[in-house]
């Protein structure tokens, strides 16, 4: 059996199967095609292998996503977009991520690389398309670290006033925590596992603590069923709300991204990509559904909508709970966002990583740390694009949150968007002619229509994007032109290599041709 290249990418078709370090790039009889792990450069090592387990796996997702900073800081704003029907919202969207993350699984059988999203999207749709993609991938994962480490800063500095009336600026708490994640990053990646395990237990029992302190005053009149009719959905609001909800999802892909360090990543992979939506839509459903039963649905909204919005999950605490409750909640929000930062930046790393690899960027990128295993200068490099954000906010007195996160992690979340729904659309021409003994529903009938409903999010986010800035239409213009034209620049180099050096091109995202 074979997958005929496509017909831009007709170069491909006499080049010979890209050849793995340490073995000939052939298929097992009876199992999937080898992986493409890629060809590393710099120090002549590959990424530590057989390092993380599926749980490791599930820390890095459910931290990065950061479940306290999503309920306690951005949950409100979509319930003032969204009104009653934002739980459901979180349940509609887990659901259409669960559709995409069925193929998306599927594949990671046959393409393990760094780089998981462009890989998909050169293997299925062509190199070409899969060498912008690159280039957008890595403009949004490099745009989501800084900004996160922003909003460290803005809530470690509002920590400290609160405890001590100190006032230290937001800009200096955030490079401290951007220097410590580089450490960590640098260090073997078993090591990050370990501290966002220790920080999402903390932050998911909390949030538990608070749901049983609304339920116990409450009873079943903090459970309001208006909130999952459809009816409620059917908003001027509702598409705002949505790009804010599936956005709280963000990071879940990074499960195929450490799939060179994973052991056993065919089953690794898929089983932690699983267990991370479907906690993830169960917890931001329930929780959202209950902050707003601790007042009332209505009631709920209209907080949301006032001065209290930002305040809105703190208060059920302290109400139901006590004021301890909250102040622990303020300062776990520091720890889920340092938790966010640090799952985050390893992302971005091994897009770096990736691209450095390829030759697709400094090839120096692609080096890695004989001692630890990790993508070291990627690494480095993160680091420093990290400060250089920062520094630049500060110079400019920007807000870190409603500036330098928001606008940041905006641009990040539909470039992300687009990855995801051109994956799913991958997913399925990568699957077309030979399902590879696998069901239709998995990888036809899923991916199609996660691809149908991710395109639609993202015309909608790009459409409305000034519901995320709250920003002019000048400056969401300035935003949103990074993605657009790195995905054309990367096309347009591409095709450069195509002209040049057929032969480079062939083994651009280190894509192999099966054959019989």
């Amino acid at each position: 059996m074979s997958v005929q290249p496509t017909t831009r990418d007709s170069a491909a078709t006499a080049a010979p199967a890209t050849k793995v370090p340490g073995g000939p790039a052939t298929k097992v009889p009876g199992g999937p095609a080898p992986a493409d792990p890629g060809q590393d450069t710099g120090s002549g090592a590959g990424l530590s292998s057989g390092q993380i387990g599926t749980f490791d796996l599930v820390f890095f997702v459910v931290a990065a996503a950061a479940p306290l900073t999503v309920l306690a800081g951005v949950a409100p704003f979509a319930i003032s977009i969204g009104g009653a029907g934002t739980p459901l919202g979180y349940l509609i969207s887990g659901a259409l991520l669960v559709l995409f993350a069925a193929g998306f699984t599927a594949m990671s059988l046959y393409v393990r690389n760094a780089g998981a999203f462009y890989a998909y999207v050169a293997r299925g749709l062509g190199r070409t398309l899969g060498v912008g993609i690159a280039y957008v991938a890595v403009v949004s994962y490099n745009l989501i670290t800084p900004g996160v480490a922003a909003a460290f800063g803005y809530f470690a500095a509002g920590s400290i006033h609160d405890a001590t009336g100190a006032d230290i600026p937001w800009w200096s708490l955030s490079g401290v925590c951007v220097l410590a994640v580089g450490v960590l990053g640098w260090l073997r990646v078993t090591l990050s596992a370990k501290v966002l395990g220790v920080a999402l237990v903390l932050e998911v029992l909390t949030l538990l603590v608070m749901d049983g302190g609304i339920l116990g005053h409450r009873g079943t009149a903090a459970l309001d069923m208006q909130s999952f009719d459809p009816g409620t959905l059917a908003t001027g609001g509702v598409a705002g709300m949505f790009v804010i909800v599936i956005g709280a999802f963000t990071g879940f892909e990074a499960t195929a991204i450490y799939a060179e360090e994973a052991r056993e990543p065919s089953k690794t992979v898929p089983r932690a990509t699983f267990i991370a939506i479907g906690f993830l839509a169960l917890f931001y459903s329930a929780g959202v559904w209950l902050v707003m039963g601790a007042f009332g649905t209505d009631k709920a909204v209209a907080m949301a909508r006032a001065a209290a919005g930002p305040e809105l999950t703190f208060k059920a605490g302290e109400l139901y709970v006590g004021a301890w409750l909250a102040d622990t909640m303020h300062a776990l929000v520091v720890i889920s966002a340092f938790a966010a930062t640090l799952a985050f930046h390893n992302a971005a790393a091994r897009y770096l990583y990736a691209l450095g690899r390829e030759g697709l960027l400094p090839r120096r990128l692609g080096a890695v740390s004989a001692r630890h295993g990790s993508p070291g200068t990627a690494v480095t490099a993160q680091t420093v694009f990290n400060l250089l954000v920062i520094v630049v906010g500060a110079v400019l007195a920007a807000d870190p949150f409603a500036q330098v996160l928001i606008w940041t992690n905006s641009i990040a979340v539909l470039g992300i968007m687009l990855m995801q729904a051109l994956a799913a659309l991958a997913v399925w021409a990568f699957f077309r002619r030979d399902r590879r003994g696998l069901s239709a529903a998995r990888v036809v009938w899923s991916p199609l229509i996660a691809f149908a409903g991710l395109a639609l999010l993202t015309v909608l986010a790009a459409l409305h994007f000034d519901l995320l800035t709250g920003a002019s239409w000048t400056v969401n213009a300035i935003l949103l032109a990074p993605l657009p034209i790195v995905l054309v620049a990367g096309m347009a180099i591409a095709l450069r290599i195509r002209s040049r050096d057929p032969q480079r091109y062939a083994r651009l995202t280190n894509v192999d041709v099966e054959r019989d």
